[in-house]
C-alpha cells in the first residue's frame, strides 16, 4: 500500500503542516494548525490517509545545540509517539528553514501582503523540511 509522509514545522502559535503525494515524490503544503487543533486535525486526516512516517523540524542553534523552542517540539515528538505509535517519527534539522520559505516565497512573485503571511511562510518551512528528508532517505 502506497503512504504518504508528513511534515510539522512545530511552533507555539502555529504549526505548518506538509504531505507527500502517495508515491512519496512530490511534497506539498497541507494547511497551517493551531497547537491545541493538531489532534483533531490529525485524527480526522488519518481516517482517510495513510501516513507512513511524521518528519518533525528539530530546531537547533548555530552550534548544533537545541534552542529554546526544542522544548516544545520535544513535548509534541513524545505525544505524537505515544498517541500513533505505529507511525514512526524522524526529527529533520530545521535551521535556515523559514528563512528559505521567506525567500521561495519572495521569489515566487507574490504580493507583499501575501509574502508576510506567517501561516504561509510555515507551510513552506514544513515543505522543505519534507523535502530535506527525502532527499536523505533517497541515499
Amino acid at each position: 500500500m502506497l503512504m504518504r509522509l508528513m511534515a510539522f514545522d512545530y511552533g507555539t502559535k502555529r504549526i505548518g503542516v506538509a504531505v507527500t503525494d502517495s508515491l512519496q515524490l512530490i511534497a506539498t503544503a497541507l494547511k497551517t494548525v493551531h497547537p491545541v487543533d493538531v489532534w483533531t486535525f490529525l485524527e480526522t486526516y488519518l481516517q482517510t490517509e495513510q501516513v507512513e512516517t511524521f518528519v518533525v523540524g528539530k530546531p537547533l542553534q548555530m552550534d548544533g545545540t537545541a534552542s529554546e523552542s526544542a522544548q516544545h517540539v520535544t513535548g509534541f515528538v513524545r505525544k505524537l509517539r505515544k498517541t500513533y505509535p505505529q507511525i514512526p517519527v524522524v526529527e529533520v534539522d530545521e535551521r535556515f528553514t523559514s528563512k528559505m520559505a521567506s525567500q521561495a516565497i519572495a521569489a515566487s512573485g507574490m504580493k507583499k501582503h501575501k509574502r508576510q503571511d506567517k501561516q504561509l511562510v510555515d507551510q513552506v518551512s514544513a515543505v522543505i523540511i519534507l523535502q530535506t528528508y527525502m532527499e536523505r532517505k533517497a541515499f
